[in-house]
């Protein structure tokens, strides 16, 4: 199975060395966090990534401005809003949107 790459976009840093690990802690999962969007996307104009996890703390507008903006460059990219509720939790979302795009 080829690597993910994971794009983790949150403004709680407290909170995004947590989701690096949980998302890092899979086999062939690989994320890099920022709390910046302009650095995410930047990023995210040169590197091929499979899943966009947004966090806490982004405003509404911002939300919305980087979804459609990851969508626009890269249509097949799955954008998650995780705001909490556990490492379960986040997995289950993960896992269920790529049994989805048929990736499992």
């Amino acid at each position: 199975m080829k690597t993910l790459e994971f794009l983790i976009l949150g403004k709680n840093e407290a909170i995004l060395p947590i989701l690096l690990r949980l998302v890092n802690a899979n086999d062939n999962w690989n994320a890099v966090a920022f709390n910046d969007e302009k650095l995410a996307q930047d990023y995210f104009l040169n590197t091929k990534i499979d899943m966009v996890l947004l966090s806490s703390g982004i405003e509404d507008h911002v939300e919305k401005e980087f979804t459609a903006f990851c969508l626009k460059n890269q249509p097949e990219v799955e954008v998650i809003e995780h705001f909490g509720g556990g490492s379960g939790l986040l997995q289950s979302e993960i896992l269920h949107r790529l049994h989805l795009k048929g990736k499992l």
